[in-house]
């Protein structure tokens, strides 16, 4: 699997990525920065991944949605590669165009750093292939805007179309709203676009992927990823 990672000023999840991307998927991914005009050739996965970037002014991602390598993404993701945002990422993809809805101030106004639990809910998807369905994950979040918002139309569509891939939820897999601590529509932890190869989510997996971490929940989604490309050449 070739992978590149996106690099944008304020950015500071793009060598937990790295790392992850090489210790569960075996890609060494190209550190791509955002003045360049084109993906590296034969680019399989491109990850934007989460920090800050341009500080968050104007809106989270409103920045950097415009940068010039973001075209090359959105070419990228019409010809059917796969592309992963996380945090930052996910709120970028929105931002562009290349998911729906917004990502908004936290329910309780207070930026959140802490471990959320997420439950999985499909398992046939290029993202996460190494899960089962109705699993679920400990992985931890890191925002100040990850309340996920969209009008009712797109809402609907998402849930009838298999869309919605993680919800927060309490340890066992209920949906409380004790456990959304994001207050996010219907638990909303991540969704794909219509075509399925673009996801979205604000938890980071890439966080746990290592035993020192006491966690390594967050290695499925990586080594699926990795199962995925090696299964198609």
């Amino acid at each position: 699997m070739k992978s590149a990672v996106l690099v944008f000023p304020g950015i500071n999840r793009e060598r937990d990525m790295a790392r992850a991307l090489r210790l569960c998927a075996g890609s060494d991914p190209a550190m791509v920065w955002h003045t360049e005009t084109a993906l590296p050739a034969g680019t399989d996965l491109v990850v934007l991944p989460g920090g800050f970037s341009y500080g968050d002014y104007l809106r989270c991602g409103a920045i950097a949605a415009r940068s010039p390598v973001m075209d090359a993404v959105r070419a990228f993701a019409a010809s059917g590669g796969l592309v992963l945002g996380i945090c930052n990422g996910f709120q970028i993809l929105c931002e562009a165009g290349l998911l729906p809805g917004v990502l908004m101030r936290n329910a309780g106004l207070k930026f959140i750093c802490k471990d959320a639990y997420i439950r999985v809910e499909r398992a046939d998807t290029p993202f996460t292939r190494g899960y089962d369905a109705g699993q679920v994950i400990r992985v931890p979040v890191a925002h100040g805007e990850g309340n996920y918002m969209a009008d009712s139309e797109t809402i609907a569509r998402l849930e009838g179309d298999g869309r919605i891939v993680f919800r927060y939820t309490a340890p066992d897999g209920a949906l409380s709203p004790d456990w959304n601590m994001n207050g996010s529509i219907y638990a909303i932890a991540g969704i794909l676009n219509e075509r399925g190869n673009v996801l979205g989510m604000m938890p980071h997996p890439e966080n746990h992927v290592e035993d020192l971490m006491g966690c390594t929940d967050g290695r499925g989604l990586f080594a699926g990823l990795g199962r995925h490309f090696s299964g198609r050449h």
